[in-house]
């Protein structure tokens, strides 16, 4: 038994969380901290949004219905866009209102969408109704 409470202390003790915590208590070099910390800091720069994305100004309305519910993410299948990109989806019924991705969907423009399961959660939806939404673009 004491073995392996001091087994369990060597390990808990390697942890680098421990270790930290540790050394902020107890004070660790602040210049060897500063090092550390400019070593793992990692400049992300934003990914760049395509031109054609935002190709329209104000509302656009579609028709939605739930899309295929084994796909994860809150997104629209629509043919409203060209390029896959974020905009904002509002229910005129209810006011809710969301940011998803936009995907493009073949067909003409006045086609219907689709929708995916966490975004008709997000924008409070029943899954078994055809919903009316305006999409913007920006």
């Amino acid at each position: 038994m004491r073995y392996m409470l001091l087994a369990l202390c060597v390990l808990i003790a390697g942890c680098d969380t421990v270790r930290s915590t540790t050394d902020r208590v107890f004070g660790k070099d602040d210049v060897a901290a500063e090092q550390e910390q400019v070593v793992t800091e990692e400049v992300f720069e934003p990914e760049p949004v395509a031109a054609t994305a935002a190709s329209w100004v104000g509302a656009k309305t579609t028709i939605a219905a739930l899309g295929d519910p084994t796909t994860p993410g809150r997104w629209l299948e629509t043919p409203l866009v060209d390029t896959e990109f974020t905009g904002r989806v509002v229910v005129p019924r209810t006011g809710a209102q969301a940011y998803i991705t936009l995907v493009p969907a073949p067909g003409p423009e006045s086609g219907g969408s689709r929708l995916s399961l966490d975004a008709m959660r997000e924008l409070l939806l029943p899954f078994d109704e055809l919903v009316e939404l305006q999409v913007y673009s920006n």
